[in-house]
């Protein structure tokens, strides 16, 4: 039996394939229905849809989904990112977006940030800009110039401005992919 990323890891490959699904677990149902794929959980209901109708086709995930977070990562590791508020449904909408070549996308809680910054900040200190670690805005990736922590927000600054997040915030960031030597 699949586990419950496993199930969503296929239900989304499928549906950026635009095959049909048909996969369960013991929590989870995939299921075609019309001209869409759904994921289905027993306990809360429908928590994605993707339509099946062209390439790269939004995804919808509940955003009060127990499992949010879960296709949230999911997503990501497909390059699918949160785009604007909650619609009236209370779905977040995800949309494929590119990456920059030679980084790797992370869709995580702020804190998680701020652990791989901590790790990183020794070897960029100095520097003016450095592509390490970028982070997205009004639709543009951003170098992290530096990150500050203080009553459970994060401070980010980017080249242009500061944002302030919740350790438990859910963030959308880039780090540089290791070249293999």
């Amino acid at each position: 039996m699949l586990s419950d990323i496993d199930l969503i890891r296929e239900f989304v490959k499928l549906s950026i394939q635009k095959k049909q699904v048909l996969l369960a677990n013991s929590a989870l149902l995939g299921e075609a229905i019309y001209k869409s794929n759904q994921l289905t959980a027993k306990k809360e209901g429908i928590i994605a849809t993707t339509k099946l109708e062209r390439t790269l086709n939004p995804f919808f995930i509940k955003h009060k989904s127990n499992y949010w977070q879960l296709i949230s990562q999911v997503l990501a590791e497909y390059n699918f990112l949160l785009m604007g508020e909650v619609d009236s449904r209370g779905f977040y909408q995800y949309e494929y977006c590119q990456i920059p070549q030679g980084y790797q996308m992370h869709c995580q809680k702020a804190g998680m940030l701020w652990r791989t910054w901590w790790k990183y900040r020794r070897k960029i200190e100095g520097r003016v800009i450095q592509l390490e670690l970028l982070i997205r805005i009004r639709n543009t990736w951003y170098p992290i110039r530096g990150l500050a922590i203080s009553d459970g927000m994060i401070y980010i600054e980017t080249l242009g401005s500061e944002i302030a997040l919740g350790l438990e915030d859910m963030v959308i960031w880039l780090s540089k992919v290791k070249e293999k030597k």
